[in-house]
C-alpha cells in the first residue's frame, strides 16, 4: 500500500460521509460538544478534554467494548491537532504498511514541520512482530499513536508499546446515553434523518436501546432498519412500532471473545461458582462459554484442574470423574458432548471442598525457592555403589512395613524439621485423611517415649 493509497483512503472515507452512508458513519461527532458518554473522559478539566483543549500530543489506547466511541474519540482527537492524520485497521495492514507511513511521517516533519497523528483501529490485531515496528518510531517522537481496541491491552499490546502509551478506559455506554445518540441522529438535518417525518413510539424506542446493549452502532444502525421498514401513512409520516423494532433487531451475538478480556471474566465466573458450591450458576455460566463457541476441552481441562486444585481430597472421585469427561467428549462430541459436561459441572459444584494437598504444595515450594536446594539426610538417600555405602549413604533407614506401617524418622532436611505442609480439612474424605495422619503421629511419639 502506498502513501497515496493511504490517503485515498482517508479521502474517500470522507467524501463517503457526507453522502449516504450509514447513519452512525454520518451522524459522527466532529468534536467534543457532539460527543455523548465517557464523561470520566472527556467531562470538564477531565483528563482527554485537557488534552484536546491544550493540543498535548501524546500517544493514546482507547479501550472499551465495541461501539462505545474509540474510533470517534481518535478523529476528534487529531482534528484538534495540526497535525498529518493517517488511519489504517490492524485487520488490513502489515509491516510494509507502517514503514510507509513511517517515511511519510519524516518527510511530513521535515518539509511541512508537521508531526503525524497514526490512528491503528483494532491494534490488539497486529502481532508482535507488526506492534515492535511502531517502538522506536513512538519513542523518538516520529508518529504519535493512537490505538482502538476491544482487548485488554496488558494481554494483547507488548509491554514496551504499552509503557510509552496513555491507556484510556471507555465504559459502555447506558441505554440514556443510546436515546440521547439516537435523539440527535433524529433530529439532525445536515447528517441525520432530521429531514423526514418520522414517529417512533416510546417502547420501540426502549427497545432499540436496551437491546443495543451499550452500543451506539447497533443502535443507530437498528434504528436507520426499521425506519427503512417502516412505510409513510397518509401523512407522509413513519411511524416505528415495537413490532417494526423488534423486526429490525437482529439477536446481538452474546459478548465473549475467546480470545480476550470477557473470555477471562466469564472463565473466572465459572470457577468461582464451582468453587463456591453454586451448581446453577456454574451451569449458566457454562452455557454462556458452550453457546458462545469455547472450546468444549477447554471446559473440560479448567475442571480437571479444578477437581484437584478445589476439590482434591475432600472427594478424590471428582478427579477421576473429570477426567472420564473429558473421555466422554472426545467419544461423543458435540451436540450431544454438552450433556457429560453439564453432570461434571453439577457434580463439582456440589462436591465438598479442600485446597489443602494445592496450598501445601505452595508452601513446600516457598521453603525451596527461600533455603534453595537442602541436603537430603544421609539415611534416606539411595545407596546403588558400594562408595555411597561406605560414604553412610541409607545406614539407619527404618523400613516402615516393619513397623506396622507408621515409624518414627526424619524425612525432611534438617532445616524444615519442624514444617507441616498439609492440613487437610474436616470436608469429605479429608476428614479421614486428617484421622489417618493424626494416628500416624500418635505412633511416631509413642515410639519417641
Amino acid at each position: 500500500m502506498t502513501i497515496k493509497n493511504l490517503q485515498k483512503e482517508l479521502f474517500d472515507t470522507k467524501v463517503s460521509t457526507t453522502k449516504k452512508s450509514p447513519l452512525a458513519d454520518r451522524v459522527r461527532p466532529l468534536d467534543l460538544k457532539e460527543f455523548v458518554g465517557q464523561e470520566h473522559l472527556v467531562g470538564h478539566n477531565k483528563i482527554l478534554r485537557r488534552l484536546v483543549e491544550n493540543k498535548e500530543l501524546v500517544s493514546l489506547i482507547f479501550w472499551g467494548p465495541p461501539g462505545v466511541g474509540k474510533t470517534t474519540l481518535a478523529s476528534i482527537v487529531a482534528q484538534a491537532m495540526d497535525a498529518h492524520f493517517v488511519s489504517f485497521s490492524a485487520v488490513l495492514s502489515g509491516v510494509k504498511d507502517i514503514r510507509v507511513v513511517i517515511e511519510e511521517a519524516k518527510e511530513q516533519m521535515r518539509f511541512y514541520g508537521k508531526k503525524t497523528i497514526l490512528f491503528v483501529d483494532e491494534i490488539h490485531r497486529f502481532n508482535k512482530a507488526q506492534q515492535d515496528a511502531f517502538l522506536h518510531h513512538v519513542e523518538d517522537g516520529t508518529i504519535t499513536l493512537i490505538g482502538a481496541t476491544t482487548e485488554n491491552p496488558s494481554f494483547e499490546v507488548n509491554a514496551p508499546l504499552l509503557s510509552r502509551c496513555k491507556v484510556l478506559v471507555l465504559e459502555q455506554l447506558t441505554g440514556e446515553h443510546l436515546k440521547v445518540i439516537m435523539k440527535n441522529a433524529l433530529m439532525d438535518k445536515e447528517r441525520g434523518l432530521g429531514n423526514m417525518n418520522i414517529e417512533i413510539q416510546s417502547d420501540a424506542f426502549d427497545f432499540i436501546a436496551r437491546l443495543a446493549q451499550g452500543d451506539a452502532r447497533v443502535a443507530l444502525n437498528a434504528l436507520e432498519s426499521a425506519i427503512m421498514l417502516t412505510k409513510p401513512d397518509r401523512e407522509d409520516k413513519q411511524v416505528v412500532t415495537l413490532e417494526i423494532a423488534q423486526e429490525s433487531m437482529q439477536r446481538k451475538a452474546i459478548l465473549y471473545d475467546k480470545g480476550g478480556e470477557e473470555h477471562y471474566n466469564v472463565i473466572s465466573a465459572f470457577i468461582k461458582s464451582l468453587r463456591g458450591s453454586d451448581p446453577d450458576a456454574a451451569l449458566y455460566w457454562l452455557a454462556r462459554m458452550l453457546d458462545a463457541g469455547e472450546d468444549p476441552l477447554f471446559v473440560a481441562r479448567r475442571m480437571i484442574i479444578f477437581a484437584s486444585e478445589d476439590i482434591g481430597n475432600a472427594d478424590p472421585g471428582a478427579l477421576r470423574l473429570a477426567v472420564a469427561t473429558k473421555d466422554a467428549f472426545h467419544f461423543l462430541g458435540m451436540p450431544e458432548g454438552w450433556i457429560p459436561l453439564a453432570q461434571c459441572v453439577a457434580y463439582l459444584a456440589c462436591a465438598p471442598k479442600s485446597n489443602a494437598s494445592y496450598m501445601a504444595y505452595l508452601a513446600a515450594l516457598k521453603d525451596v525457592k527461600a533455603k534453595g536446594a537442602l541436603a537430603v539426610p544421609c539415611h534416606i538417600r539411595n545407596a546403588p555403589t558400594p562408595l555411597m555405602k561406605d560414604l553412610g549413604y541409607g545406614i539407619g533407614y527404618k523400613y516402615p512395613h516393619s513397623f506396622g506401617g507408621y515409624v518414627e524418622q526424619v524425612y525432611l532436611p534438617d532445616e524444615l524439621q519442624d514444617r507441616e505442609y498439609y492440613k487437610p480439612t474436616d470436608n469429605g474424605f479429608d476428614k479421614v485423611i486428617k484421622e489417618r495422619l493424626a494416628i500416624a503421629k500418635k505412633g511416631r511419639i509413642r515410639q519417641q517415649g
